[in-house]
C-alpha cells in the first residue's frame, strides 16, 4: 500500500514538473477556464497550452468539460491551490535564508576587514 502512495507521488510531482504546467494550475486555482483563455492569459501558443493541459488531465490532475465548440478545464481537486501555496512559501523561505546566509557573509567579511 505505502509503496503505491510513493509510486503516486512520484508520479504526481513529475506532472507538475514544468513551469507551463504550474502556471496553467495557478490560473485554474481561481475557477474554470476555457483553452482560449488560457492561452490569452499565458500569451502562448495553442499547440504548447494543448500539450501541457494532455499531461494535466492524463494524470487527472486538471478536467475538461466540452459546451458547444469549448473545453472549459478546471482542477480535480482544490487541494492543488493548496499544494500551490506552500509551495510559494516554501520559495519564499529559501529566499529568506539564502538573503540572511548573504548578509551574514557580508558581515562576516567586513569584520575581518576592520581587523
Amino acid at each position: 500500500m505505502e509503496e503505491g502512495l510513493q509510486q503516486f507521488k512520484a508520479d504526481f510531482f513529475k506532472a507538475l514538473a514544468h513551469p507551463l504546467r504550474i502556471r496553467i494550475l495557478e490560473l485554474l486555482v481561481d475557477g474554470q477556464k476555457s483553452v482560449n483563455e488560457i492561452q490569452d492569459c499565458l500569451e502562448k501558443e495553442g499547440s504548447a497550452v494543448s500539450q501541457q493541459l494532455s499531461v494535466l488531465r492524463a494524470k487527472n490532475i486538471v478536467y475538461g468539460v466540452k459546451e458547444g465548440k469549448k473545453v472549459y478545464y478546471s482542477l480535480s481537486d482544490p487541494m492543488i491551490g493548496a499544494l500551490l501555496g506552500v509551495a510559494k512559501d516554501i520559495f519564499n523561505n529559501h529566499l529568506v535564508h539564502t538573503i540572511s546566509r548573504l548578509e551574514e557573509m557580508t558581515n562576516n567579511e567586513g569584520d575581518e576587514e576592520n581587523k
